[in-house]
């Protein structure tokens, strides 16, 4: 189940030690011959672990098949800004989340229940993260730039993406547990999925919540303007459509607060992803309207530039 999952995830993921290999441990200890790999990448603030797993499907691209390719992306700053803070923090929410649906797939596959398309899960752990001033609360900071990160994760063999983060730290989205994002493809903020919210509705028992969106949060960190948080960075990295998966809270709670994990609201989280996996792979679910996309690129074209930095990078 994914909730025992996630409670033996941040056993581990709360500790000054906490490591990708710790993490890649307990992922074989599920399923021995997984396709989990992890590795320090370097930034400018310190280090942290890339933890990526690939779960193969019945009719995956990984086995010559054609079934559609889902990321399942656990976007943070860090798991820890130790020595600021001690334990696990509210921004290590989105890694919770990733590893958890990580742990609960390779889980359903041990037993037989394979989905159709291959699945990508990846994160990263950092136990000590920098912290950094951001309005309403602080911001939790990265040892390693987003751009990086993306480099790391976003592939081309990814046809769809969901990034889950702790969007907690804002005055945008005021409701404890789960929103997702209108669906971001290639510059292009696009209308909310009636597949999405179809789903999430099933999944929480609840009327399904979307948060705001406004251009600047689609373009990349380090072009000097406001960004609501780092959900939808992915989107500056790929043509794929990218949807925002909102672990959220009523109050603004900062990203480096501690004690600020609502297990219930983490595991909504894991869930909601793993039934659009399912649902994914099977071609039961779209992100976008192709042909409504098509159309908006006839009548007022590309809107890539959006995914650099725009003058910045002349």
């Amino acid at each position: 189940m994914i909730l025992k999952h996630l409670m033996e995830i941040y056993d581990i993921l709360d500790d000054s030690k906490a490591s990708g290999e710790r993490v890649k441990e307990y992922l074989l200890g599920i399923a021995p011959q997984a396709n989990v790999e992890t590795y320090p990448i370097q930034g400018p603030k310190g280090s942290t672990d890339m933890v990526r797993v690939r779960i193969a499907g019945k009719n995956g691209k990984s086995k010559g098949g054609n079934a559609p390719t889902i990321g399942l992306l656990g976007r943070l700053g860090g798991i820890g800004a130790r020595p600021e803070v001690t334990g696990f923090v509210s921004d290590g929410d989105g890694a919770l989340a990733a590893l958890s649906a990580a742990a609960e797939l390779l889980n359903m596959a041990k037993k037989g229940d394979v989905l159709e398309g291959d699945v990508f899960i990846s994160t990263h752990v950092c136990p000590d993260a920098p912290t950094m001033p951001h309005k309403p609360v602080p911001f939790m900071g990265s040892p390693v730039s987003m751009a990086e990160v993306n480099r790391e994760e976003v592939t081309d063999e990814l046809d769809a993406i969901l990034c889950v983060d702790t969007t907690k730290g804002n005055r945008i989205y005021n409701k404890k547990g789960l929103a997702i994002s209108p669906t971001v493809k290639e510059g292009y903020i696009l209308r909310v999925s009636e597949d999405l919210l179809s789903i999430m509705e099933m999944a929480t028992g609840e009327l399904p919540g979307v948060f705001a969106l406004t251009t600047q949060d689609i373009t990349p960190y380090g072009n000097g303007v406001f960004h609501l948080n780092s959900i939808l960075q992915p989107s500056t990295a790929t043509k794929a459509p990218v949807v925002g998966v909102a672990v959220t809270t009523q109050s603004t709670v900062p990203g480096c607060a501690s004690g600020a994990t609502h297990f219930e609201d983490v595991e909504e989280a894991a869930r909601f992803m793993i039934e659009v996996a399912k649902a994914f792979g099977a071609e039961r679910c779209s992100f976008y309207d192709a042909e409504e996309y098509a159309h908006l690129l006839e009548l007022y074209g590309s809107m890539t530039h959006l995914q650099t930095l725009g003058k910045a990078d002349n």
